[in-house]
């Protein structure tokens, strides 16, 4: 199968006539496309067989695009998968796990002859097989990856560098019963396509089974975010959800009015799909890069089977006839004028970057050297040894005298060399600024200076600049010098900067507190680190050494008196005393009774008694609920579940503490139903309804069939009654006995379900 990837030849016979000269793609988005990581996406499943444990086995293929030329990130190895269980607006986790060695294949478009693209585009195709053994269930699998980010430079989607994507299929419980195998798309669409050319592309998909299928233009869907330090690299706003989220998903924002989901590039006309045949039709009109997505919906008889989404993203180019000169340049003064600086380097390589390659036959490097040409026809990248500093001019002639030409004028500048240096000074022993001296050299006049002190936050554009240390070390600072001809040069140098430290102060500043205390002692003397000796005494028969800020327990209540010293790496000594620093007093113990011990959603008062010792304050917190400052409160909580209860108490000197117990306050659910009903009209017993308290209770469905198998009724609402017509809308069903089913989770998950008759009288 080969896919079609660019404004190919066939697809211009197919939409104009195609005239006897070349064609260039030259892709005028304002700057080169650049890519952050993923461009499009893809799952799908087959059915292979059948475990002992009667699990349905599936071999799942995810295909992920990326483009390749633009710096973005590699494919995932591992790549992040995972499976989730219910419906598409609630489910839960059922699986997470990774999947390896993705095979990876370009497909980079291959344009008609004499045609070129500037900047050429280029996608890989990432396969992960991986295959699952499933219990077949009632609910949905959905099997879900999640990655960001998008290409910067997408112009239908908001802020789409920051915007991830969601790739999924779901598994339907038709499709589980059925052993089904989803369809697969037939062809990629081209990865370039040509602004106000029509385009025609076959769309489609194949089904092994034969099912109907229906095309149609959908959303493209979130996963991830910009977040790209731990923790939260991998939670649903990360760069690598681990495990990815699951539905329902976020679809992604559209720069609308201009572009919808269903319009993802506009044109005249819009992008349209045909819902049967899959064809995809349309006539771009925007240069630039564009989302499109995809839906394949599945269907055997009425009842849908799976849904496919791919997603892709169409890079639409102006494409003109020409082959392209280019030449790896510092700056264009012009259109194919490319302008080369070098500096203190008479001898200049000038790299050939034109394309297509394949079709350039010759080529000729010619420079104007002032006292003599140079000529070279023979090597690709042609190397020149210009013979003094200043301007000189040259050509680069492709195809020279044949119809598929083209000329690029060069303008080489030869600068005078620049030289970087520099000296420090400072007193080793206090810790103050390092002075800096430039002694850079340059003959072309060096106009700015770029300083790193080699510490976060440490730079200057000063010539001659001082800088105070925050923290001691071995410093790599580099000076980077550029003079008015944009020449540069660079040199890096260590400075070793260890003072001692001036002062030293120790936070708190002092403390009272309760007994036993665990103190944190702030040592604030700067600079300090790791390499200067250290040594606390506490007090209290205790000390600790090369510690920079300890933590220290007293046990006993008492009055404390610290002494730290510090010693440099190069000698230098301090000391000080802090006479009576630590003072700690006895401590209040907090306890506290309740009754009743037993809870539920009718009886959810509480009454509490202090058992506490040495307290004179409380502070009761009634989990999120409400508080007290009583010593024996009562409370009622409004809602059931486990409440945290917490009492904080209060020492006549200020001590405190707390306690915390949990209180199960248990969600009862209670329900029955009734047997018969008359809908005659009376006004009594019209409706069939079933009864009780469902307080918490989620996932209410009530359904009622006749005796042929047909469902004559549904609800979601439990206070919502049958009156006896079918789907309480059309004709009054005949008396006779009918068959209930009702469901619902009660609030801890667990599930009830309800099977009777309901007789209809009249």
């Amino acid at each position: 199968m080969r896919h079609t990837h660019s404004c190919s030849l066939n697809m211009l016979k197919n939409t104009l006539v195609f005239k006897v000269f070349s064609i260039a793609i030259l892709l005028t988005l304002g700057s080169s496309i650049q890519a952050r990581h993923i461009i499009g996406g893809e799952v799908t499943y087959e059915y292979i067989g059948t475990n002992a444990a009667g699990q349905n086995i599936y071999r799942f293929t995810m295909k992920i695009y990326r483009d390749c030329l633009g710096g973005g990130a590699g494919y995932d190895n591992p790549a992040q998968i995972a499976i989730y269980r219910g419906n598409i607006n609630k489910s839960v986790l059922y699986e997470a796990f990774s999947v390896a060695s993705p095979s990876i294949r370009s497909l980079t478009p291959v344009p008609p002859p004499c045609v070129t693209q500037l900047p050429v585009v280029c996608v890989e195709e990432g396969i992960y097989t991986f295959t699952r053994a499933l219990p077949v269930i009632n609910e949905s699998y959905f099997i879900v990856y999640q990655r960001c980010c998008r290409n910067q430079t997408i112009r239908n989607i908001v802020n789409p560098g920051d915007i991830g994507a969601t790739y999924y299929v779901e598994l339907t419980p038709a499709a589980q019963q059925l052993r089904n195998n989803s369809p697969k798309f037939k062809n990629f669409p081209p990865i370039i396509i040509c602004a106000n050319v029509p385009l025609v592309f076959d769309h489609s998909a194949e089904d092994a089974e034969g099912d109907f299928l229906t095309y149609s233009l959908c959303p493209a869907l979130q996963g991830g975010g910009p977040l790209l330090i731990s923790p939260g690299l991998t939670s649903c706003n990360g760069a690598v959800p681990t495990p990815p989220c699951g539905p329902p998903f976020d679809q992604t924002p559209y720069v609308v009015p201009t572009y919808t989901a269903a319009n993802p590039m506009g044109g005249a006309p819009p992008l349209a799909i045909h819902p049967q045949s899959g064809i995809l039709t349309g006539t771009p009109t925007t240069l630039g890069q564009f989302v499109v997505t995809i839906c394949l919906q599945e269907y055997r008889g009425a009842t849908l089977l799976s849904e496919v989404r791919r997603e892709f993203q169409f890079n639409v180019a102006e494409c003109r006839p020409t082959v392209l000169a280019n030449i790896r340049s510092d700056s264009l003064i012009g259109a194919k004028r490319f302008v080369i600086n070098a500096c203190g380097n008479n001898t200049v390589t000038f790299q050939n970057l034109s394309i297509q390659r394949n079709q350039i036959t010759e080529w000729e490097w010619r420079f104007n050297l002032k006292t003599s040409t140079f000529i070279d026809k023979q090597n690709w990248d042609a190397t020149v040894t210009f013979p003094d500093t200043g301007t000189y001019s040259g050509l680069l002639i492709l195809n020279p005298g044949k119809p598929c030409s083209d000329t690029g004028y060069i303008f080489v500048n030869i600068f005078p060399k620049i030289k970087a240096d520099f000296e420090f000074d400072y007193d080793t022993c206090i810790a103050g600024p390092v002075a800096f001296t430039d002694l850079s050299r340059g003959d072309g006049g060096i106009s700015r200076w770029n300083w790193n002190f080699g510490v976060p936050g440490g730079s200057s554009t000063q010539r001659n600049p001082s800088f105070l240390y925050p923290v001691p070390g071995n410093h790599p600072v580099t000076l980077r010098v550029t003079d008015r001809n944009n020449c540069s040069d660079a040199i890096t140098k260590i400075v070793n900067w260890f003072p001692v430290p001036p002062l030293i102060i120790i936070a708190p500043d002092r403390f009272i507190g309760c007994a036993p205390a665990e103190i944190f002692f702030n040592n604030l003397s700067k600079p300090v680190d790791s390499t200067y000796q250290i040594f606390w005494d506490f007090g209290d028969g205790k000390t600790a050494r090369n510690v920079i800020n300890p933590t220290h327990r007293y046990e006993e209540p008492g009055l404390y008196t610290i002494i730290i010293s510090i010693t440099s790496p190069i000698g230098c000594f301090t000391s000080d005393t802090f006479v009576n620093f630590i003072r700690t007093e006895p401590s209040p113990k907090a306890d506290f009774t309740f009754t009743p011990q037993e809870l539920n959603s009718f009886e959810r008062t509480v009454y509490f008694t202090d058992q506490s010792r040495d307290a004179n304050r409380w502070n009761w917190r009634f989990d999120r609920f409400g508080t007290s400052t009583e010593q024996n409160p009562t409370f009622t909580f409004p809602d059931t579940g486990l409440m945290a209860v917490r009492l904080i108490v209060t020492h006549p000197r200020g001590c405190k503490d707390s306690i915390t117990k949990y209180i199960d306050v248990v969600p009862i659910v209670r329900w029955h139903m009734p047997n018969a009903f008359t809908p005659n009209g009376d006004g009594d017993n019209e409706g069939f309804l079933g009864k009780g308290y469902l307080e918490g209770v989620t996932d209410f469905q009530m359904t009622i069939w006749n005796r042929w198998g047909e469902m004559v009724f549904q609800t979601n609402d439990p206070n919502e009654a049958w009156n006896g017509r079918k789907m309480n809308v059309g004709a009054m069903s005949p008396e006779g006995v009918y068959v209930y089913l009702v469901t619902f989770t009660e609030p801890r998950g667990q599930r009830r379900e309800f099977k009777g008759f309901a007789t209809l009288l009249r």
